[in-house]
């Protein structure tokens, strides 16, 4: 049937011909047979959204960029079409694709700062966006980038137009650059994990902008990520992706309330919820990395619903039920709709203290950010920090550490009765080595040029004096607490995903044995299956070790799960404390009650489902 012949077709059963067609996508490492993507193909109509979901490694990226024509260093696209109105992208050359980047399909990456020029102003930035492909008259130029800014929800004053990106905050410069990618009016957005590492309410203003500038300019759009209550909000359709492949794909109310591959039925498992804690249930295991994909269904060996048949040949694609498409020759029942919620364990109550904070008071630059903070952290339990971006919750983390130096009050560990001395070059090894940092950002906290077990070590070489293969059976261990393991020991951190990076970092801080972490955003990149394993295994330290927790986090979810106390913070000042089940469930400041009205959730949740 010929494109016309597709569109006519749709006509006249009422519905749209699809904005963008992907057939059979396959991208390979360059100069080999093997795999990152293979055989994806999916369609998007006009003013409609579709969330591409799945663990780190599972190629979800990899489809993104190749939807602009592009592979990441040392990857090749090797097949297929994806065609946006009547242009294969593709079939384009250099100069087809520089001018259909940006017109026709548009790019919004995960970090903005890596797509904003560091050195130009925003206003030559947004400018240069539109003047790359279109010719207006200065007037008409200018109207533009007002009705642009004025569309993501920022003013278009001369004060944001002649900032620098790193004069404004992390969600004004995400919304910089969906602005820039709707610039030109694009056929297809493709948005990656845009809304990573940012608070609820920021999430919430971008997810709703996304969602109106689709509708209101008639663009398809792609959205990734790993956070599925943001993808439930904002994605009309909903594909899964597992070791390169589509393995599940449906309207998205109907995949998430009634989810038909076993993969699909993990990750809404691994999802925590705001509204009750309960023990979180990941995915055991890991997906097979590129170049060791098994002959049969590639997730076979994680499976629960298994059989012998998965591991003789590929599992094709087909339709469950109506518009529900699963690749698995036995899929979850319908049926299987039991939620097994198992119930969290509670640490001892006890009187004694971690960590207590009395009277804090932080500036930069003259400028108070933090005012009379008081916090106690009790011994073996977890207390969660949480407040918009801006809001000093990562003031706070460095203060705690040393790393701000600027500030006054008292900071006590354990039971000590002296204050901890403001800078961390000032304090002694045995309180550096008893609280312990683990960084929001992992690409600046690991050495790039050590391997992963070399990263691990370093805080070793420090604190403890242990021969160097002590020291390396050490750091093994504690990947393996992080679910790595041996495997990775060898590897450099650029050769892993942000996930796995960040749970490098998690086994660092817990290698010298400290009896205080400080974990700041540590869940914000993380794949929801890893985040659930990440946060039991913090869970059963907490209970083995009795380890304590400052957990500074946007996500109010795995607060619920996480923490037994919490605060929140709006501009540098203490709004409401106290127990989560308090705080979140009955709420009684105006700024609390917001933050649970902006998180995002999925309407229709699968709990932990059995899918034995």
């Amino acid at each position: 049937m010929s494109a016309a012949d597709s569109g006519a077709g749709a006509a006249a059963s009422g519905r749209r011909r699809p904005e963008v067609e992907v057939t059979d996508l396959a991208v390979r490492v360059e100069r080999t047979e093997v795999p990152i993507v293979e055989g994806v193909s999916f369609s998007i109509e006009a003013g409609k959204t579709l969330g591409l979901v799945g663990e780190s490694g599972s190629g979800k990226s990899t489809v993104a960029v190749g939807l602009l024509g592009y592979a990441r260093r040392g990857l090749e696209i090797v097949s297929g079409t994806v065609r946006i109105g009547d242009t294969d992208i593709l079939a384009l050359d250099q100069k087809g694709l520089r001018g259909a980047r940006g017109r026709i399909v548009s790019y919004v990456p995960q970090d903005p700062a890596a797509g904003l020029n560091p050195a130009h102003r925003l206003g030559p930035q947004l400018r240069e966006a539109i003047t790359a492909h279109e010719d207006l008259p200065k007037e008409q130029l200018e109207e533009r980038v007002t009705e642009l800014l004025e569309s993501v929800d920022l003013p278009p004053t001369k004060r944001i137009l002649r900032s620098y990106p790193h004069q404004i905050s992390g969600g004004q410069q995400q919304r910089i650059a969906i602005a820039i990618a709707f610039a030109c009016r694009p056929r297809l957005i493709v948005l990656d994990e845009p809304t990573t590492g940012l608070d609820v309410t920021t999430q919430r203003h971008i997810l709703a902008t996304i969602d109106e500038l689709a509708r209101v300019h008639d663009a398809a759009a792609v959205y990734v990520s790993h956070d599925l209550a943001a993808v439930a909000e904002v994605a009309t359709d909903t594909a899964v992706m597992y070791a390169g492949r589509i393995v599940e794909q449906a309207p998205t109310a109907r995949l998430f309330a009634t989810p038909r591959h076993p993969y699909t039925a993990g990750l809404l498992a691994s999802a925590p919820s705001a509204e009750e804690a309960h023990r979180l249930v990941g995915i055991e295991g890991h997906p097979p990395r590129p170049g060791n994909w098994p002959g049969g269904c590639a997730y076979a060996d994680r499976c629960p619903r298994a059989l012998p048949e998965c591991r003789a040949a590929v599992p094709k694609l087909v339709e469950e039920s109506p518009g529900q498409l699963v690749r698995c020759i036995n899929p979850v029942p319908t049926e299987a709709t039991s939620e097994v919620n198992l119930a969290v364990p509670v640490p001892a109550a006890v009187a004694a203290s971690a960590l207590a904070v009395r009277g804090l008071v932080a500036d930069y630059s003259g400028t108070r950010v933090l005012h009379d903070i008081e916090l106690t952290v009790p011994l073996g339990q977890t207390t969660a920090v949480v407040g918009e971006s801006g809001s000093g919750k990562t003031t706070l983390a460095r203060c705690l550490v040393g790393l701000h130096s600027s500030w006054q009050g008292e900071v006590l560990l354990g039971d000590r009765t002296e204050s901890l001395r403001q800078a961390a070059a000032a304090r002694s090894s045995e309180e550096l080595r008893e609280m312990q940092y683990i960084f929001q950002n992992p690409f600046g906290s690991l050495n790039p040029t050590m391997t992963v077990v070399e990263n691990v070590e370093e805080p070793l070489r420090h604190f403890k004096r242990l021969s160097r293969s002590e020291r390396r059976a050490r750091a093994i261990e504690a990947l393996e607490t992080v679910s790595l393991g041996a495997a990775f020991a060898d590897t450099m951190p650029g050769r892993m995903s942000g996930g796995e990076r960040q749970r490098v970092a998690v086994a660092r801080a817990l290698v010298v044995e400290p009896s205080v972490l400080v974990c700041d955003e540590i869940t914000s990149a993380l794949d929801v299956s890893v985040q659930a394993l990440l946060v039991e295994q913090l869970r059963d330290l907490q209970m083995e070790r009795n380890l304590s927790m400052v957990f500074i986090t946007h996500n109010l979810a795995v607060v619920r799960s996480i923490a037994q106390n919490m605060i929140v913070l709006q501009q540098g000042r203490i709004v409401e404390q106290g127990s989560v089940d308090a705080v979140l469930g009955n709420p009684q400041h105006p700024y609390t009650r917001q933050l649970l009205e902006d998180l995002p959730r999925l309407e229709a949740r699968a709990g932990s489902r059995q899918v034995a």
